[in-house]
């Protein structure tokens, strides 16, 4: 097989190679580049290309580790000592040729050469040729480890997760339910949907869309078949595009008509949608953040789905809050690792540093200390994070429950079970501590954790 120089590169891997160059050089994550790129005014991606494009992208960033052990073996450098886009441009190709049957190897080799000539690196594109015909020639790709490498080390590999983080799920979880959350972590998550508005579902449908019962909330609707963003249901308020933990942590709150409610850390403003709407029209709902770009991201989002009468306010939630007067309802829903939403996030599981943990810690027990003291009598604040960590979850709770001992956690079961679809029980939900906690092999949700806590009578 040989190149055909002047080839163009198709669309969707074009953008797909763009996205990974930014993940990599900006921090950006890869689901945010997607949703700009893909549905940008005036150059708006079709379908197929949009579905390749989010594919190789995400793929790509799940599988990068096993996919850096193969192309290591069939390279005389270190990876480290390649241009970026050459190395994207292998890991790109190699993805497609053992992971997406239907794309041939050809394609997926020729397209690869001829990335890196148009990321002007043409002199890598004898390199690229080599090592992708060699790996293509070898047929079936499948590691080989020694008999003598750690389990965290060969599942670290296998599955494409930090070695740490596998020892630490290891410890944790044992070993079936950890190898079950490392390949929960390499599928695509479901696509679900908060439902506004009775006329959603069979708004979906008409559009075309797959549309399936939630597997937890009697509230929530699965898709599949087209993106939700781009329907009538979507473009009118009748949804919102959230997961079903995210959704049920909002439900935890049991806000009433009328309520004053509090969401401290609200970007990108799913949750708050939900409280607002809860609250009907004349509440007093604050949304804050220390983003004034993401508060101003949300206005669009909130004044979709009608909760116009949201007030968002920029501010450093672990300083003394300049809010005033208690509110009945307090989320926070702090910053965290987000090691619950790994298959939805795949790159932040290379970013993540064992002492990061540390550090949210820390930032954590103020925010909820924070909010603490803006908690009215009889009312009810919600803790909660998209991360699998004691240490940003259990432990930050015990910790200023234990300087704040006029406070206590209350049991979840009584606020989650008239939510739950049949067959779901709360018990399946909230553990005999009291907690929320939602495991994504088990519930096919992201990993959430929250918490409800309230003054002492």
């Amino acid at each position: 097989m040989v190149s055909f120089p002047g080839m163009s590169v198709t669309r969707a891997r074009r953008i797909a190679f763009e996205v990974l160059r930014r993940v990599e050089t900006a921090g950006a994550y890869a689901a945010d580049l997607l949703h700009a790129r893909l549905g940008k005014p005036g150059e708006p991606a079709k379908r197929e290309d949009a579905a390749l494009a989010t594919e190789i992208t995400l793929g790509v960033l799940r599988w990068q580790r096993l996919l850096d052990f193969f192309l290591a073996r069939h390279l005389d450098i270190s990876l480290v000592h390649l241009d970026l886009e050459v190395l994207l441009a292998l890991r790109m190709g190699l993805y497609q040729m053992r992971f997406l049957t239907r794309i041939p190897t050809r394609a997926a080799v020729n397209e690869s050469i001829e990335l890196v000539k148009w990321a002007r690196k043409s002199s890598a594109a004898g390199l690229v040729n080599a090592v992708l015909h060699r790996m293509a020639g070898e047929g079936s790709l499948e590691p080989q480890f020694p008999l003598d490498l750690p389990p965290a080390e060969r599942l670290g590999i296998s599955n494409s997760h930090p070695t740490w983080l596998v020892a630490r799920w290891l410890e944790f979880f044992g070993e079936a339910r950890a190898v079950a959350l490392l390949e929960s972590n390499n599928r695509p998550p479901r696509i679900t949907c908060a439902v506004h508005d009775p006329r959603a579902e069979a708004s979906l449908r008409q559009a075309g869309l797959t549309v399936e019962p939630g597997k937890l909330l009697r509230s929530a609707v699965a898709v599949r078949g087209r993106n939700p963003a781009q329907t009538k249901a979507f473009r009118r308020g009748w949804i919102s595009i959230q997961d079903e933990a995210s959704q049920l942590v909002a439900l935890l709150m049991d806000v009433r008509p009328g309520q004053s409610v509090l969401d401290l850390c609200a970007a990108p403003g799913g949750k708050t949608a939900l409280l607002a709407k809860a609250t009907g029209p004349g509440a007093r709902v604050v949304a804050a953040d220390l983003h004034r770009h993401r508060l101003r991201a949300m206005r669009m989002h909130l004044e979709r789905v009608g909760a116009t009468h949201v007030q968002r306010v920029a501010l450093d939630a672990t300083a003394a809050l300049p809010l005033a007067a208690p509110f009945d309802r307090i989320l926070v829903d702090v910053p965290c690792s987000g090691t619950g939403t790994l298959s939805r996030n795949p790159e932040i599981r290379w970013r993540l540093r064992p002492d990061d943990l540390a550090d949210f810690h820390r930032r954590q027990v103020s925010l909820l200390a924070n909010a603490l003291g803006l908690l009215a009598r009889g009312g009810r604040l919600v803790f909660s994070t998209c991360s699998l960590e004691p240490e940003e979850n259990e432990h930050v709770v015990a910790e200023v429950l234990a300087s704040h001992p006029d406070f206590c956690c209350a049991n979840g079961v009584p606020a989650v079970a008239p939510h739950l679809t049949e067959g779901i029980r709360s018990e399946d939900l909230v553990g005999s501590d009291g907690f929320l906690r939602t495991f994504p092999p088990e519930h096919h949700t992201d990993g959430f954790f929250a918490a409800i806590i309230h003054p002492k009578s």
